[in-house]
């Protein structure tokens, strides 16, 4: 199999906050990443198909085309924006960078499905909240 990465970049506002919950409790367990007034990352977001080559193009997938989509569905929505209040997918959601990953592979899952060659999918999403602190969602690691 072949695994073939695009990387992204976006810079997006949020808040770790879970309203059932106490302010005490927030303040406690999320400490400086709930403040009231929110905080913002440079997150980078590394998405990845596997599969095998098309015998015509030699592509797992059409990078251009990879990168259309994640643009679409993902930069457009969360760039420069509250992920808490501004971006109806994440609706719901303590956007932790766990939670995030998860549900921009949801978000991403069936239109890069569609446009792959052969079997390929979409294998894996990470993102990057720091240089440090990183996230992955693969639900399915041993796809052939």
């Amino acid at each position: 199999m072949i695994y073939v990465t695009r990387k992204s970049h976006f810079n997006a506002a949020h808040r770790l906050h879970n309203p059932d919950k106490s302010d005490e409790w927030n303040r406690k367990t999320f400490g400086k990443c709930n403040n009231p007034n929110w905080h913002g990352h440079n997150y980078n977001l590394e998405v990845t198909v596997v599969g095998e080559a098309d015998p015509e193009t030699g592509y797992v997938i059409d990078l251009g085309v990879l990168n259309g989509i994640i643009e679409k569905k993902i930069l457009d929505k969360c760039d420069h924006k509250n992920l808490n209040v501004e971006v109806p997918f994440l609706e719901g959601i303590i956007p932790t960078a766990e939670n995030l990953v998860k549900a921009f592979f949801q978000e991403l899952e069936d239109n890069i499905n569609n446009e792959s060659y052969g079997s390929s999918r979409l294998y894996s999403v990470k993102l990057f909240e720091t240089e440090r602190n990183v996230a992955e969602y693969c639900p399915n690691p041993r796809i052939s």
